[in-house]
């Protein structure tokens, strides 16, 4: 009986590690690119109770321990990049540079939460130069409204939909625009950013929709998006940062792509998970809200916020632009295939850089 037990473990272990390989973009498929974590763990256990349990003198029992330790170490190769084990993809930040310094502050809210002071606390306790809120409706743009004293420049995209989006700023917006890329009820933004220095940074805020029962079965929208956006930003030659709830972990394929196409940073890679949601599951908790940046950058902090009562935790970054430090940072590198898989993710939805606003361009 334990044998068997032990059997049906670990081919349900080998199926969630191996299923993610397959690009099918549905998402009883792409679900599994989410817990990582979660899978690795319990292989570890696997393995463990294998070799506590199993008699090690049947070829079966090593054929088991092989294959919880194959998905194990799959697993890991995933995962470990997010641990502090692995070298900083970016370089921490040298000296306070108060003005070349540009603090952003994401929220995905959850639209029904109505815990607004919880926010508003957090932004009078950090000051962020810009704050993002995402699944923000028009309830949440009218609690929101007095943050304009000291936060001026804004863009508004209020829906009850769960993809409205603000964006509240103490920096001047230059160029601001609203732009939905793939779906006509998912918004994106788009700006300049002056910073105090007078340097300009293109952001791009985005939340495309996820792969699941209740959105889209597929996940080829929340694909393109990422990938157009990614292409767009390659061009540039300016200060870049792309932000916001991606729907996506930091380990899928998917968002690796976007890393690999954008030429973009992820400062949390040598640092840690920053797990964001679910805010309420200690145990099921992954990455979903991310902040990617251009080599121009380098890192003064990271910090995942207390909750204020959303499925999500808020996520401040500040970064600095220090173009000399950072030049010599390095990004992932698309090979063939990866070039293949971007052209026929962006044909797929008929999308294409071109349909990215380029502010300071």
């Amino acid at each position: 009986m334990t044998l068997l037990i032990l059997l049906l473990f670990t081919v349900a272990i080998a199926v969630a590690t191996l299923l993610p390989l397959w690009r099918n973009p549905h998402w009883s498929v792409r679900s599994f690119d989410f817990p990582r974590l979660q899978l690795a763990v319990l292989a570890l256990l696997l393995v463990i109770i294998d070799l506590l349990f199993l008699d090690l003198s049947w070829p079966l029992s090593w054929v088991l321990i092989v294959v919880a330790g194959l998905s194990l170490a799959s697993q890991l190769w995933w995962i470990l990049p997010y641990t502090a084990i692995w070298p900083k993809e970016v370089k921490d930040a040298r000296a306070k540079s108060p003005d070349r310094t540009l603090a952003i502050l994401t929220s995905n809210v959850l639209t029904p939460n109505r815990n607004v002071e919880a926010l508003l606390k957090l932004v009078e306790q950090h000051q962020p130069d810009i704050l993002v809120t995402l699944e923000s409706d028009q309830w949440w743009e009218d609690q929101l409204v007095a943050l304009e004293n000291e936060m001026p420049y804004t863009i508004k995209c209020p829906l009850d939909n769960l993809y409205g989006m603000h964006v509240f700023s103490r920096l001047p917006l230059h160029e601001s625009e609203v732009r939905f890329l793939i779906e006509d009820k998912v918004p994106s933004m788009h700006a300049l950013v002056e910073l105090r220095s007078g340097d300009s940074v293109r952001v791009h805020f985005v939340h495309p929709a996820p792969p699941s029962p209740t959105e889209n079965d597929e996940s080829t929208e929340r694909d393109a998006e990422l990938v157009i956006v990614g292409r767009s930003v390659a061009d540039s030659n300016e200060p870049v940062i792309v932000t916001g709830d991606l729907n996506d972990v930091a380990w899928s394929p998917t968002t690796r792509l976007f890393r690999k196409v954008s030429g973009l940073l992820d400062p949390r890679v040598g640092r840690g998970f920053y797990s964001t949601f679910h805010a309420d599951y200690r145990l099921l908790r992954w990455p979903l809200d991310h902040l990617f940046h251009s080599h121009h950058f380098t890192l003064a902090s990271i910090t995942r916020l207390p909750s204020i009562g959303s499925d999500h935790f808020p996520l401040l970054t500040r970064v600095m632009l220090a173009p000399a430090r950072g030049q010599d940072q390095e990004p992932l590198r698309p090979d063939g295939d990866d070039r293949n898989r971007e052209r026929e993710i962006a044909q797929g939805q008929s999308a294409g850089k071109h349909d990215v606003p380029e502010p300071g361009e």
